[in-house]
């Protein structure tokens, strides 16, 4: 069974704020990017919509690093 701090793809941590306690009133990563639809299709049916796939496995993490890089 898939941990809700768990990517589903891959079993690593996915980094979800909202499946920490400590930060769950926070939004999570994935908000603020864009999952191709394909990825997330990809996926068999019954890990879908159970937790945060992590961010290499939803292939978003250029997103992640563009948005941390500062405004010149």
């Amino acid at each position: 069974m898939t941990k809700p701090e768990s990517c589903p793809a891959c079993g690593a941590p996915n980094d979800c704020s909202l499946a920490d306690p400590r930060t769950a009133d926070r939004a999570c990563w994935c908000y603020g990017v864009s999952i191709d639809p394909a990825v997330l299709e990809a996926l068999p049916a019954e890990l879908r919509d159970i937790a945060c796939l992590c961010p290499r496995c939803a292939q978003v993490e250029a997103q992640l690093q563009a948005a941390a890089r500062p405004i010149k």
